[in-house]
């Protein structure tokens, strides 16, 4: 039973769904009469959309858009899969003359679902038959500015290189898939077809602890951030620089890159998100650069942060061209240096050392900040703020004299605080006493090649 919300928007999407196989029947039965007239060839906008409740999900995007007849139409046909997968079945219909299907109805066959899964081809099918001026003005609604796509509504799947750019795939976005479907318009997750997460953090901008000279040029970044409309337009600098900005985050683990790159986001008011490298690169060629096309292509419109940590596994050096994967691996450098410069936001790629990443990349930054190891002012601020609960501590714990002795970096204090809050939990202590610090700092300085 539909509550009064869930009603409109399975209303909605019911009679979108009809009248898209109204027209699928309609531009069927056009296409195999035998009458050629004007009047028949207009009968396909003869049908119109119908009315939608602008309070629903799916009725919201297409006023917010202002979409026609042909942005619904297409719309319609990349959700029939999903929600109404028989109306394509006219598609499989085999070509009795040549005893395989029909070319120009397009379509893929996939492993798993039996049944047809439409393409750019099958759109310009339904919209202009075999009207060859017509097709040519529709196949600008599949370019990559028009708003079906720049907004990510829709995306195209495409298959083996050199193939017809018409015989990709039409797919709606998880997202919007999702949002039309229950109303909930969920930010993209992790996925093998999307190899980036959302990274959020409980800690708050106070809790950073850096050296003075890396706070500087952090806030430079956020300056800019803030203020870089401003620097384009009243400055007049819009004709020599381009929107996006590129950061390097480099320095010894668990200083604080990933961290700082987070609590960005979260002052600001941007989504970060941490491209997963080892999903990103593959062994097949083109696989890599087809991986990062996704990624860029979902962040290009939206208002996101891309964090590539460890970076040095897909930016680092080129290497001379002895064999044919390594000028592979050159050109998903050459790639991704491209991508990365044209990207209007910003990226942050984070590093252990700056010498592993490749010049050129290193040429384009428009900032290099260093995350050195803290100092012991820096580092005391950092045995407070883990163990700001001082009842948690026996009166024999001295974090000063700990801060002073022993030069760790944030990410090694917090394995030491939970080390330490473990042994006591295992005795069944309220309180961590100065021995269990004193082993998890032996242990974590152990991990280190180090003696306490």
């Amino acid at each position: 039973m539909l509550n009064g919300d869930d009603a409109p928007m399975s209303l909605d999407l019911t009679n979108e769904i009809e009248w898209c196989k109204s027209v699928i029947d309609l531009r069927f039965s056009q296409y195999f009469s035998a009458d050629d007239s004007e009047d028949k060839k207009l009968q396909i906008e003869m049908l119109p959309p119908p009315e939608l409740d602008e309070n629903s999900p799916y009725g919201q995007v297409v006023f917010d858009f202002e979409f026609g007849f042909y942005e619904r139409l297409i719309i319609a046909l990349a959700l029939l899969p999903h929600l109404c997968p028989q109306a394509l079945d006219s598609f499989l219909l085999n070509n009795r003359t040549l005893g395989r299907p029909y070319t120009e109805f397009g379509g893929w066959r996939s492993k798993s679902h039996s049944g047809f899964l439409p393409t750019c081809e099958t759109a310009l099918f339904l919209l202009a038959g075999n009207d060859i001026e017509k097709r040519l003005q529709m196949m600008a609604l599949f370019d990559t500015s028009s708003m079906l796509f720049a907004e990510r509504i829709l995306q195209l799947e495409y298959g083996e290189p050199g193939e017809p750019a018409n015989s990709a795939a039409l797919r709606v976005s998880s997202e919007y898939l999702q949002y039309f479907t229950t109303g909930v318009k969920n930010k993209p997750d992790f996925s093998m077809h999307f190899p980036a997460k959302l990274i959020t953090t409980n800690l708050q901008w106070e809790d950073l602890v850096l050296s003075e000279e890396t706070l500087d040029d952090i806030n430079q970044l956020l300056a800019w951030i803030e203020k870089s409309e401003v620097v384009l337009d009243d400055f007049g600098l819009r004709k020599n620089l381009k929107r996006g900005y590129r950061a390097l985050f480099y320095g010894p683990p668990g200083t604080g890159k990933t961290l700082t790159a987070t609590l960005i986001g979260s002052k600001v008011g941007m989504d970060v998100y941490r491209v997963d490298l080892s999903q990103v690169i593959s062994k097949y060629i083109g696989e890599t650069e087809k991986n990062l096309s996704n990624i860029f292509d979902q962040a290009e419109h939206r208002n996101w942060i891309l964090f590539f940590d460890e970076a040095d596994s897909l930016f680092g050096a080129r290497t001379q061209t002895n064999s044919s994967n390594d000028r592979a691996a050159n050109q998903e450098i050459s790639y991704l240096l491209q991508r990365v410069e044209d990207f209007p936001g910003i990226v942050i790629l984070a590093s252990n050392l700056k010498s592993n990443i490749d010049e050129a990349f290193s040429r384009r930054f428009q900032n290099a900040i260093y995350f050195p190891l803290p100092e012991p002012e820096e580092r005391m601020r950092l045995w407070s703020n883990i163990f700001s609960k001082k009842t948690i501590l026996e009166d024999d714990v001295d974090l000063n004299k700990f801060a002073e002795k022993y030069e760790l970096a944030g990410g090694a204090l917090t394995n030491v605080a939970r080390y330490a809050a473990l042994c006591a939990a295992q005795q069944n202590r309220k309180k961590i006493c100065n021995e269990d610090i004193v082993r998890a700092l032996a242990k974590e300085l152990h991990k280190e090649g180090k003696i306490l």
